[in-house]
């Protein structure tokens, strides 16, 4: 496995341009599934979770294939494979999201549990209860989801609710909206997720033929066609990776520019950036999920209360990210999750490196203290991942990331665009690496 050694205390500064966004890439694909034509994404990252979805797809009869452009082409060709194996499956839960596409065009779905980070449970049960409402017969054995499609082979629009204990289910949403885009007659998704990847899966669907009124709100109706066609997209700029590099100008008081920035899904971000001290300055918002931007920090850095919600409050995703931030704030800060109440691994490994933490359920209190201190420490899923980096950054000294295979499924070897604006990071193989304490 690999790691990242990084010496701390060097601001960042020059442009970057924000990736594809991995979180949009992952459902979109699953339309393949949908039709017999080609589909083509561009903008789309290169990333272990996409490569784990390209074959996924292609055990799936989809011939795929992704070029050093970013432009991804896939084309089902093979409709007789219906089950996705719990090899692939383990390493990504986004992988759920091809039951809802593969079940409304072949009939039927087999699908392992799907695996991910270790941030919590992320039950499945809102999936399956809204492929029921859709008339889908569903049946669990051997550790797989066996959905298929009522008699009369094909699902019937109903009025699904998908509203759960924390919130509405951003695959989920994907999983029925897609299903239901091949559905008899109309189908109306209450409590729908509301996050911008969503709208960006029905603006692919749109495309092919699909006919859907109301994505980005709560309530998505959708008018069920026949069949769908082949499309062309352009993947929407990832808002996490973005706001990820918004924190790193903040956290060691850079000065970074960004291209191809979706500030529109980042507004909650750059407000509370705003208030903890650091300007997001729009250079060029002509189109505003593909915006230029300046981050630079006024100051120093100014204590908040942040609490996760669904889109569009602070994204659950930048919680590790914007922890770090605050550890160096001139006061106390309080953080609560209220999407995935255990994401809170990254804590002990902060205060390894000097910040002051104290935890209740799903709170953190942040002291801030004048300086982190570099440590060795382990990177235990993908945003606490870089949420340590941004903390090695500023730290003194040398700070070591075990693990950062996590990291890899969601950012496009970010130590190397974090070195072509100044940071002194390196991967190593964690062998050559001495023991940790």
């Amino acid at each position: 496995m690999d790691a990242f050694v990084i010496e701390g205390g060097t601001p960042l500064k020059g442009s970057l341009r924000v990736n594809g966004s991995k979180n949009a890439a992952l459902p979109l694909m699953a339309t393949a599934l949908l039709t017999d034509e080609p589909v083509v994404l561009r903008n789309a990252p290169r990333l272990a979770d996409i490569a784990n979805m390209r074959r996924l797809l292609h055990e799936l009869g989809c011939d795929e294939s992704h070029d050093d452009e970013g432009v991804m082409r896939l084309h089902s060709v093979d409709p007789s494979g219906s089950h996705a194996r719990y090899d692939i499956v383990r390493t990504m839960r986004a992988s759920i999201c091809v039951l809802g596409p593969m079940l409304a065009k072949r009939g039927e779905a087999r699908v392992s549990m799907p695996g991910g980070c270790a941030i919590g449970e992320r039950p499945v049960d809102l999936h399956l209860r809204g492929l029921e409402a859709l008339g889908a017969r569903v049946t669990l054995s051997a550790g797989d989801i066996h959905v298929a499609t009522p008699p009369g082979g094909r699902l019937i629009g109903s009025h699904v609710f998908l509203g759960g204990a924390f919130g509405p289910t951003v695959l989920g949403t994907a999983n029925v909206m897609s299903a239901a885009t091949l559905a008899k007659g109309t189908t109306v998704i209450e409590s729908a997720a509301c996050e911008p990847e969503i709208t960006d899966l029905a603006k692919l669907l749109t495309s092919m033929g699909a006919k859907i009124e109301g994505a980005g709100s709560p309530r998505i109706t959708v008018h069920g066609v026949e069949s769908l066609g082949g499309a062309d997209h352009q993947v929407l700029p990832d808002r996490i990776e973005a706001g990820t590099y918004l924190i790193a100008a903040g956290i060691t008081d850079g000065d970074l520019e960004l291209t191809n920035c979706p500030l529109d899904a980042l507004l909650a971000l750059k407000d509370h950036l705003d208030r903890a001290g650091v300007c997001v300055e729009v250079i060029d918002d002509t189109d505003p999920l593909r915006a230029t931007v300046r981050a630079t920090r006024r100051n120093g850095l100014e204590p908040l209360t942040v609490t996760t919600h669904p889109h569009p409050g602070f994204p659950t995703d930048l919680q590790a990210q914007m922890m770090s931030l605050l550890t160096l704030a001139s006061g106390n800060s309080v953080i609560t999750e209220r999407i995935f109440p255990e994401r809170f691994l990254h804590v002990a490994e902060l205060s390894r490196m000097g910040a002051r933490l104290f935890r209740q359920g799903p709170t953190v209190v942040v002291s801030g203290v004048e300086k982190l201190v570099g440590a060795p420490v382990m990177a235990s899923d993908l945003r606490a991942s870089a949420g340590l980096i941004l903390a090695g950054m500023a730290a003194e000294g040398t700070t070591t990331v075990r693990r950062v295979y996590h990291l890899d499924r969601g950012y496009e070897r970010m130590e190397r665009t974090l070195e072509s604006v100044g940071a002194k990071i390196k991967r190593v193989d964690e062998r050559e690496l001495p023991m940790m304490d």
